[in-house]
């Protein structure tokens, strides 16, 4: 362990970071984990908590204080990190690959954990009969669908849905039903549309799963989600569990759709003062695209974060300063462009936390959180996170 290391496990304090350093506010992510864990049950479904945003086994018994509950995860090395430790219902959401599908169910038949995989194509469950071949486990596996032509997946009229199901079972995996992400609501921003895209994305599956359904297949399993429309579904008849991942931590791009406040957004990096560029109105700080993500999620939204508003070291927000421009490890604070403010005073060495335009590429600059409760300075915990796949 080198001295940096060292001195970051002996902090007890945000003052004693080094930085730059991920934060996690424990009051925020319980608050978001609760509210939508409420909405499930009262829509009448099992929620699916997508962990491929924490990617932290201590977040996750947050989630589930109980007993490991159904996960959803987006590599093959956090499902293998997660079954380490206990969980057993997984589904790997990321169309398999033939070797991604024998590695997963290889951890099956080493753990007992039932890990889903996801397809979409004629190739990939004719891939299946080697996939069980080679291990010896027999695969569950959902069908893709395109709810929304936001990225794969199959529509659920296509005369292609019943091929591959028919394949799916001919290559004697299980097919265990159908799954959706409407990932196309990331660019809405009104409660109407959140609302509509929701239902659209609900009328989607459930019309895949009863084509399934009068061709022969059981479909047991009706699976869609994504936070915004997680958050705005008002009826999920027919769906029989939910997804959401971003939710835990919340985000600039999630803020701009509509779908959470500033005070509600979980994680930021805090960051140090190094400079100042008085005639340019700039302040440096040391964090740059490496701590932050490269990630300009809001560019594109009424309101342009820049790589992240600026708060100060105790969480409140500094109205109208961002990060305008970020290099490799510097990032430059600014006033939005168009605003009549001004910049606050930030001297040499004084700490600024910065939100994210997207918390899961944020979180993935880092290895650990560290745990704080609102503006106390106080550090609770230590959370480590899983990297690569």
């Amino acid at each position: 362990m080198d001295t940096n290391e060292k001195m970051r496990e002996a902090a007890q304090t945000i003052d004693a970071l080094i930085t730059p350093s991920l934060l996690l506010d424990r009051g925020r992510l319980e608050r978001n984990i609760q509210s939508l864990a409420e909405h499930a049950r009262k829509l009448g479904v099992v929620l699916r908590p997508h962990m491929k945003t924490a990617k932290s086994i201590d977040v996750a018994r947050h989630v589930f204080p109980g007993e490991p509950g159904p996960i959803t995860v987006s590599t093959v090395a956090e499902a293998e990190y997660f079954a380490g430790h206990g969980f057993r219902d997984i589904t790997y959401a990321v169309g398999m690959s033939p070797a991604s599908a024998v590695r997963g169910m290889e951890l099956c038949r080493r753990t007992g954990a039932d890990v889903k995989l996801l397809l979409d194509s004629m190739e990939q469950a004719d891939a299946l009969a080697g996939v069980r071949e080679a291990t010896g486990v027999t695969p569950s596996v959902f069908i893709e669908l395109d709810c929304d032509d936001h990225r794969g997946g199959l529509k659920p009229d296509d005369p292609k849905l019943i091929e591959v199901a028919n394949r799916i079972v001919a290559a004697g995996a299980n097919l265990v039903g159908v799954l959706a992400h409407a990932g196309e609501s990331y660019g809405l921003s009104t409660p109407d549309a959140l609302v509509k895209a929701a239902e659209d994305e609900r009328l989607a599956t459930v019309r895949a799963a009863d084509t399934l359904r009068a061709h022969g297949h059981a479909c047991p399993i009706v699976s869609l989600g994504s936070t915004p429309t997680a958050h705005f579904a008002e009826n999920l008849e027919g769906v029989t569990e939910l997804r959401a991942g971003v939710y835990m931590f919340f985000d600039l791009v999630q803020h701009g759709v509509g779908v959470c406040d500033l005070d509600d957004i979980a994680i930021s990096v805090l960051a140090t003062v190094i400079g100042s560029k008085p005639e340019k109105g700039w302040v440096l700080v040391d964090a740059g695209w490496m701590a932050l993500s490269r990630d300009r999620g809001t560019a594109n939204q009424q309101i342009d974060q820049g790589y992240g508003v600026v708060c100060d070291e105790k969480g409140r927000v500094l109205e109208d300063v961002i990060v305008a421009q970020a290099s490799q490890e510097h990032g430059i604070l600014a006033i939005r462009a168009g605003s009549g403010k001004s910049m606050p005073d930030l001297p040499l060495g004084a700490r600024v936390r910065i939100l994210p335009n997207h918390a899961c590429a944020m979180a993935a600059q880092h290895h650990f959180y560290s745990v704080v409760n609102g503006d106390s300075p106080r550090i609770e915990a230590r959370w480590e996170r899983i990297r690569g796949w």
